[in-house]
């Protein structure tokens, strides 16, 4: 996957995030200084969300890297887009399935117990500390920008692999913040209506990264890996 995929896939996930994490962004404590602090304040909690992102980003890929050394990144490439492909065309709500997974849910409701303190504080660190718990939060767009982090192969594209993710998502998330809930309950259906072409969309570009057809920017030779290049001496 290339970098301005992740930033493209945080910008037009971010419409479904809106919906699933728009309640916290309303709730957000900053009202009540000035506009311009608010507008920080606001900033703060977004840039904590894409720190978390980051440090996910980073370890998914560090697991990456394994993956590429072992000579099997094409093929992780190939079935991530495959699945994408399944979950669009059967309609599989993968975000509802991995919420219900025990380890997943029991995570989740401490997550949502610590958020829920945070959110009857005030103060710059406090929303920074929202932001960050709000990054662990299920959501199935973050779920298909962390299997892109996947493919990076290394820590470092990872981790900027997920910030650009994140970057992505502050432009509607802000909005929803500092202007209301601007976003309709009727754009916000048709977005989601949209949601199959969009994941067939990204599982076309995962599909045609593994396949390494030798295509600038969209499909480009991998190389051989590590374990290959010590076979060749």
């Amino acid at each position: 996957m290339y970098l301005w995929t992740a930033f493209t896939l945080g910008l037009l996930g971010s419409f479904h995030c809106v919906g699933m994490c728009g309640p916290i962004a309303l709730a957000l404590p900053y009202r009540g200084n000035s506009y311009w602090v608010s507008a920080l304040n606001v900033l703060l909690y977004n840039v904590g969300r894409a720190i978390t992102y980051s440090l996910l980003g980073a370890l998914l890929g560090l697991a990456g890297k394994g993956v590429a050394l072992s000579g099997y990144q094409q093929a992780l490439s190939v079935a991530i887009g495959v699945l994408l492909l399944l979950m669009a065309l059967l309609s599989v709500n993968f975000e509802s399935r991995v919420q219900q997974i025990g380890v997943v849910k029991h995570f989740t409701g401490r997550v949502k117990k610590m958020l829920a303190k945070l959110l009857q504080s005030n103060g710059s660190l406090t929303m920074l500390g929202i932001g960050i718990l709000n990054g662990f939060l299920p959501c199935g767009f973050v779920y298909l920008g962390l299997a892109g982090a996947l493919t990076t192969s290394g820590i470092l594209h990872g981790a900027l692999f997920m910030a650009l993710f994140g970057l992505g998502t502050i432009p509607a998330m802000m909005s929803v913040s500092l202007l209301g809930n601007v976003i309709s309950l009727n754009l916000r259906k048709k977005i989601q209506q949209a949601l199959p072409v969009l994941l067939v969309f990204f599982a076309a570009l995962f599909i045609l990264r593994g396949l390494n057809l030798g295509i600038p920017y969209l499909s480009p030779h991998m190389g051989k890996t590590t374990t290959e290049k010590v076979r060749c001496h």
